[in-house]
């Protein structure tokens, strides 16, 4: 952005008077979750405090005691004579400075106090617009319900057997999990047995779990920038501080990981490499293997996040770190099953079995029961291949949508764009070539009838991008979609000359 009034703060800025939460605490927190979001990227110079003032409509006084706390924590830095600006998680304080405002006591409409998180508070919105984007969820029109209804069923009715309960779901569980190592061995290439899988009701869980175990307050985790903010929040929420390392065409750069390694003890390394988050850069095999060789010689682990491996189109599938690990420095986790129903999903964690010995006792707490049933019925569709149909179908289904996707976009928004075609995933990363503001063009597009999430948006100094799923669209769909956003575009760039 050419200048800081540019950023519409009353956009992603809300406060409430009238809640008995301080006016200073809510900026505190909003300005936190903008920049968890990166609405409010590092490096970004904030207006001066007496035109923030007036943009927020709060008093000076309440806003410096708001920049006080933030600057305390490590969010802002003020230089005199030069003015404020955002840092990176990397920067902040120990998490003993960050819960003193970030989880405070609050009183809110009960009998009683309770911690607050700014940094988990839930930035997806949902929207009754005709048409939308999201930042590439699957279709849900096109879920098998009645196959797996069908075998739930016959599953639930063939139920009887003299064992306990407890013996029943043992057995169960072991049987699932051994087909389903089996099947990641097959499919991922890696090199698991039962005693090195952690199965979980999703992927989210399995990331919750993982980080745990792994991280304390006061660690450091790099992760690639831009990045996922889903599993920012949760990394954050550790207490640790996050290191942003900035990525390009081949990946996350590890020339700019060595340095930091030279410079500070990393404990871990958040990487989704087979497709990036939000860019869908597939790491180069030349920095897979640099990563592999650096997690060995400074002693970090590397979290790999491999959420979309369900969708990709080509023959030869990009296979995961965890395939080439020989010094157990991976911790793989993943999604399996995202075309299933709602509940047939799953998310796993592949590590060495001492460490998944260690997730299950926490596991136990948090998840004690197991769907003997869905087991089952996932075990059977494993054992008889239909997984294997599934997925095949499901590829060509979505490669003829990323197809006509990438045609509209090249046609419509030609000269306003540019972008790779992905070789995975329900998403395009779109690169922007004028010079406007990505929140006027969401203004601009819901006036018109087509939903923008702001977590699909991302604006900084050097950078307008949006990440556009297409998967949960049918070719009218995106025909519909991309005019209204051409159009829209067109509007905004004659309103801003």
């Amino acid at each position: 952005m050419d200048s800081p009034v540019q950023i519409p703060f009353k956009s992603f800025i809300t406060l409430k008077p009238q809640e008995p939460t301080a006016v200073y605490l809510q900026i505190v927190f909003e300005f936190i979750k903008a920049i968890q979001m990166g609405l409010l990227p590092e490096g970004t110079k904030l207006p001066g405090t007496r035109t923030l003032c007036k943009l927020l409509s709060v008093n000076r006084n309440t806003l410096i005691k708001s920049f006080q706390d933030l600057e305390a924590q490590g969010w802002i830095q003020i230089l005199p004579n030069k003015g404020t600006f955002i840092l990176s998680q990397a920067k902040q304080n120990s998490k003993a400075d960050v819960s003193q405002s970030t989880n405070k006591s609050s009183k809110i409409n009960t009998g009683f106090t309770f911690t607050r998180s700014a940094l988990l508070e839930n930035p997806v919105e949902v929207s009754t617009l005709p048409h939308q984007f999201n930042d590439g969820l699957p279709d849900l029109r096109l879920v098998q319900t009645d196959v797996l209804a069908r075998l739930y069923v016959s599953k639930l009715k063939r139920q009887k057997s003299t064992n306990t309960w407890e013996q029943v779901q043992t057995l169960s569980h072991q049987s699932f999990k051994l087909h389903f190592s089996n099947y990641l061995n097959l499919t991922r290439g890696i090199r698991i047995a039962p005693a090195n899988l952690l199965t979980t009701t999703s992927h989210e869980v399995s990331l919750y779990l993982v980080t745990k175990l792994l991280l304390a307050p006061g660690d450091n985790v790099v992760v690639a920038s831009p990045g996922y903010y889903r599993s920012n929040m949760t990394l954050a929420d550790t207490g640790a501080k996050i290191i942003p390392v900035p990525t390009d065409k081949e990946g996350i750069s590890t020339k700019d990981l060595k340095t930091i390694c030279q410079e500070k003890t990393i404990r871990v390394l958040y990487l989704t490499s087979s497709y990036h988050y939000p860019t869908t850069t597939a790491l180069s095999a030349k920095r897979r293997i640099e990563l592999l060789e650096l997690a060995n010689q400074y002693g970090f682990v590397i979290l790999e996040d491999d959420y979309d491996f369900d969708f990709h189109y080509d023959n030869n599938p990009v296979l995961p770190l965890a395939a080439f690990d020989s010094n157990d420095r991976v911790v793989y986790i993943g999604s399996f099953g995202r075309s299933l129903p709602a509940g047939f999903g799953y998310g796993f964690v592949a590590a060495p079995s001492e460490f998944i010995a260690e997730l299950e006792k926490h596991q136990n707490i948090l998840e004690p029961g197991i769907d003997v049933i869905k087991e089952q019925a996932l075990t059977e569709w494993i054992q008889e291949g239909e997984v294997h149909r599934l997925s095949k179908k499901n590829k060509i289904r979505y490669k003829e949508r990323r197809d006509a996707f990438i045609n509209l976009l090249s046609t419509q928004l030609k000269g306003r764009i540019k972008f790779q075609v992905p070789a995975r995933g329900l998403a395009v990363w779109v690169e922007w070539l004028d010079n406007f503001n990505l929140i006027q063009l969401q203004k601009e597009c819901a006036a018109n009838g087509l939903f923008l999430p702001k977590t699909i948006l991302y604006q900084s100094k050097n950078l307008t991008a949006t990440r556009l799923g297409f998967g949960h669209l049918t070719v009218t769909e995106m025909e519909e979609a991309i005019t209204i956003l051409s159009k829209s575009l067109e509007t905004v760039l004659k309103n801003s000359h």
